[in-house]
């Protein structure tokens, strides 16, 4: 199985254990620091990543815009740029990726985030429910994909979309641009399992993430789909096992320290995710999972995205990772505590994962 190694993209420092730029002082710089942005993704290429994730919220800067800066900077990594449906109609939604994969072929993925908080929608004018959205997020994916692959006009009729003689001057060479797909509610398995060629999990153990692919693969088989998977971690590796639990222990000091602020200013409700209530609940049952998925920050955080942990020397996490390649896992999305920093450590572990999952033929001695 090729392993694809997919990190993080930003535009300023920002993570747990670091200020985030809206937070700072009136002398420091702002959330888009083009430097910095360019220092991260090159970063990620030099450490052997595939693609960075260009993350959403209703407060990010503009998505495209940030992708089209990576590609640009960069020689080969790729992005996985993540998109809410609903603001933007479909037709035009798949221009724009069609374009942005004219100018960088083949290096443009889409990460469909259909929006599990209410109220980070409704700063964006949509009042919608998540059930609602989920619909909308079907038919979103169905006329995308019309509109990439149609030679020739079509027409869509549905609750939310009407499209007449529906064409595109760019469509990407295959027909379609690869679809990621994130969601832990029945609503998003469902949806999911129609539209993704990769579903992606936040770090559960690995008890959770076979019973996960177990779900999408029974809702993917009546549409004669194979989808691959993707978990999300956050690796904490050092030379010994004692040095990595040691920093664990400071990165979730420095997260105590600033995450009551960093909910307060940014009015963050993970109530209604289910992927949140997931990792609640693991956590809630211990803070060690399968001898190094760690789950106290997720605790802290009220898990807020992926906050679960591998922690350990660089080859016990490389075989925790692996362990979920074992599952049927192709995709490993990791982002550390200090962004470029660890982008920079991570390259020894992409190397180990690699070579452990697909070790070097013996040559035969003459």
């Amino acid at each position: 199985m090729t392993i694809e190694f997919i990190g993080i993209a930003a535009t300023a420092p920002h993570s747990e254990t670091e200020i985030a730029p809206n937070q700072a002082g009136p002398d420091q710089a702002g959330p888009v620091q083009p430097g910095y942005l360019e220092e991260l993704a090159r970063a990620h290429e030099d450490s052997g990543f595939d693609r960075v994730l260009v993350a959403h919220s209703s407060a990010s800067p503009d998505g495209f815009t940030v992708a089209d800066q990576v590609l640009s900077r960069t020689q080969r990594l790729g992005v996985l740029l993540a998109h809410r449906p609903g603001f933007v109609a479909p037709t035009y939604a798949a221009r724009k990726f069609a374009t942005l994969d004219a100018f960088h072929p083949g290096r443009v993925a889409l990460h469909v985030i259909t929006g599990g908080d209410d109220a980070d929608q409704a700063r964006d004018g949509d009042l919608t429910d998540k059930v609602t959205r989920y619909r909308r997020t079907d038919e979103f994916l169905d006329v995308l994909r019309l509109e990439w692959a149609s030679a020739t006009p079509f027409d869509y009729a549905g609750e939310f979309y009407h499209v007449k003689e529906g064409r595109s001057g760019v469509r990407p060479p295959l027909g379609r641009i690869p679809v990621y797909f994130g969601g832990a509610s029945a609503d998003a398995i469902r949806v999911g399992g129609k539209h993704a060629d990769v579903y992606a999990f936040w770090g559960e153990p690995l008890a959770g993430i076979q019973e996960r692919i177990d779900q999408v693969r029974a809702a993917a088989r009546p549409y004669g789909r194979d989808p691959r998977f993707s978990v999300s971690l956050r690796p904490i590796p050092a030379a010994t096992e004692t040095q990595a639990w040691e920093r664990a222990a400071d990165i979730l000091e420095l997260t105590r320290e600033r995450a009551r602020g960093a909910r307060k200013f940014f009015n963050l409700d993970h109530s209604q995710q289910h992927g949140s209530q997931r990792l609640l609940e693991f956590a809630a049952q211990g803070d060690v999972h399968d001898e190094r998925l760690w789950t106290p920050i997720a605790k802290v955080t009220g898990a807020a995205g992926n906050s679960t942990a591998l922690v350990g020397s660089y080859e016990q996490v490389a075989q925790a990772l692996l362990r979920y390649v074992d599952l049927g896992v192709s995709t490993l999305l990791i982002r550390g505590f200090t962004p470029l920093a660890d982008a920079r450590d991570y390259g020894a572990l992409v190397r180990l994962v690699r070579e452990q999952a697909d070790p070097a033929p013996l040559v035969s001695a003459r």
